[in-house]
């Protein structure tokens, strides 16, 4: 009788799981003619720009060796001295500004460093204005129509000891953030010889550790000198890889949007996972870790494309914490505890993502779907001429699906409809494709009138 019931369950079990793949296979086509119908003819187009990144071309030598030279001064705390040459955040500036300008000069200049000197307030201040300062090195874009749309890698080079409040004590930030400002500076390194369509910064911020406040004011220059960002890559905690088995993948976070429409925050962790691969990119489809924070959050409340890289399992011993050892366990945040070859594998990720959107085409605007009680979506969207615009790539995914998949090409915006395809059973987007490969972030496809994309077209963003 046992062995009957168990045959019992067992074919039971078959059958629903028989009964559900049927069920899934009684969904309609869309189209209703989907055997017999076929997008618009694609053009030849490469899979992804020429002259990508090898691996071979990031040197741990130089990673090593700016972390040790941040370790060096001591501390790195917003609060302490920003004139002592050998102790002190000044000291990590004055490093951190001196490599850049030797990268500007082997650039012909063409690599413009900018040491960014402002006052904020927060808490972290104890409520006063703190004298601070982010240093920035910018490739300028060689298209007109481009110069101005920025995409931007940072890392911040403050670092804090257990208590925020203390200037004094040693703390040595290896890896939370000399890591993620050695991906900045190696970043330049590897790029800044190149030449992008659009602008390259490459940025190393203070302030993260009493508040953000480096991430804010990088927003506020942006701002205030005219830039349109296409994409924020923050790299905070990218040095180590504590669990068995390493390397493992980078986690990308990114912020979710309104109305079932991903953010520009989601749509560029898509760019990155699909510029990089599914081995190399974990996408973590939440702003940051919990009740945690980076410099990217001020952009993704701006409605802009950034996303933070964090290492796969962090260690908090060596997180915020004064070196020590106490009951056996070692405590700080040491050069020994970092994993140099998964931090090289973060660099190559970071700097084949600039390379490839900086290359690409601006991304559609006004993107809209309608067709509503109709058997067919209309989208619509506009682009401004561009000689090195291939077309567009039109996206779809079912309503649980994490990933876009390409629909059609059509090589002109304006309106076109997908004849018997449900505006009910998908989301839409649309991105632009380069002739050379280079694909722009995808927009997604918003109704006409909703609040979420009249949120999204609000001034403040650029």
């Amino acid at each position: 009788m046992k062995t009957r019931a168990v045959w019992l369950t067992y074919s039971f079990g078959w059958l629903m799981l028989l009964g559900a793949a049927s069920a899934a296979m009684q969904d309609p086509a869309e189209p209703a003619n989907a055997g017999a119908w076929s997008p618009a003819p694609k053009p030849v187009v490469p899979a992804s720009p020429p002259g990508a990144i090898p691996m071979e071309a990031v040197d741990p030598r130089l990673l090593l060796g700016t972390i040790q030279q941040l370790v060096a001064c001591g501390t790195r705390s917003s609060l302490s001295s920003w004139t002592d040459p050998r102790r002190g955040i000044g000291c990590a500036r004055n490093y951190l500004a001196g490599q850049f300008r030797d990268l500007a000069r082997l650039t012909h200049r063409r690599l413009q460093v900018v040491v960014d000197s402002f006052e904020a307030t927060s808490p972290r201040t104890a409520n006063k204005p703190a004298h601070l300062e982010n240093v920035y090195a910018i490739l300028p874009g060689t298209d007109p129509a481009l110069a101005k749309t920025v995409f931007l890698v940072s890392g911040h080079f403050d670092s804090i000891p257990s208590n925020v409040m203390d200037a004094e004590t040693d703390a040595p930030g290896a890896d939370d953030d000399a890591s993620g400002t050695a991906v900045s500076l190696e970043c330049a390194r590897l790029l800044a010889g190149g030449r992008y369509r659009a602008t390259l910064l490459f940025a190393a911020l203070s302030g993260e550790e009493q508040g953000l406040l480096g991430g804010k004011r990088l927003l506020a220059y942006l701002q205030q000198n005219g830039y349109t960002v296409g994409g924020f890559l923050n790299n905070d905690i990218v040095g180590a890889d504590f669990a068995p088995g390493a390397p493992h993948r980078v986690r990308v976070f990114s912020g979710g949007g309104p109305e079932g429409a991903d953010s520009p925050s989601r749509e560029l962790a898509r760019s990155i996972e699909e510029i990089d691969g599914r081995s190399a990119i974990r996408l973590i489809f939440r702003p940051d870790r919990l009740g945690r924070g980076g410099d990217h959050l001020p952009f993704i409340a701006a409605g802009l494309p950034a996303v933070r890289f964090t290492e796969p399992l962090e260690d908090y011993h060596h997180q915020h914490q004064t070196p020590r050892v106490e009951k056996g366990i070692h405590y700080g945040d040491l050069i020994e505890f970092l994993n140099l070859s998964f931090l090289r594998n973060v660099v190559r990720d970071n700097a084949e993502v600039l390379r490839v959107l900086a290359l690409a085409p601006a991304p559609p605007s006004e993107v809209t779907l309608s067709g509503a009680v109709s058997p067919d979506a209309k989208l619509a969207w506009s682009g401004p001429d561009d000689p090195e615009r291939a077309g567009f790539e039109i996206l779809w995914r079912e309503t649980t699906d994490p990933r876009w998949s390409v629909l059609e090409f059509t090589p002109t915006a304006g309106e076109h409809v997908l004849a018997g395809i449900s505006t009910d059973n998908y989301f839409f987007a649309v991105r632009a494709v380069g002739k050379n490969g280079a694909r722009s972030i995808a927009v997604a496809a918003l109704p006409k009138g909703s609040a979420a994309r009249q949120g999204r077209e609000q001034p403040g963003g650029n």
